[in-house]
């Protein structure tokens, strides 16, 4: 059973950055696919970025290319999210999840999430 688990939100003001990490336990990384997911108060969840974990290879959602950073630390299993100019609809509760293989934006294709973390920003 692979578990990751997020840290690193909190409250900041618009513009300012905030570094979200996933440390996962409990599976064999060099086949993963690491995901992160934002969800909003009254909203669907949304894809924010996924990494391969033997690769390089990222993808951004169109909303945060340019602001937001995925990376890795294979030694740790550690996968983070860089958030900069950060904006009020950044808001939301944001989630790391595991899937096998390829890359997928569909958050059906993920089997393992994370409790989120809370990402609040201020205007």
């Amino acid at each position: 059973q692979v578990q990751p688990v997020e840290s690193g939100g909190g409250l900041v003001q618009a513009g300012d950055s905030l570094r979200l990490s996933c440390a996962a336990s409990g599976g064999t990384f060099s086949s993963f696919t690491m995901g992160w997911f934002r969800q909003a108060p009254g909203k669907e969840r949304d894809f924010v970025a996924a990494i391969r974990w033997s690769g390089s290879t990222t993808y951004y959602a169109d909303s945060v290319k340019g602001r937001f950073t995925i990376s890795r630390d294979n030694a740790k299993n550690t996968v983070f999210l860089q958030m900069n100019s950060l904006k009020p609809e950044d808001t939301a509760v944001y989630y790391c999840a595991v899937k096998a293989l390829r890359y997928s934006a569909y958050d059906g294709e993920y089997a393992f999430w994370g409790p989120g973390t809370q990402v609040t920003v201020s205007s």
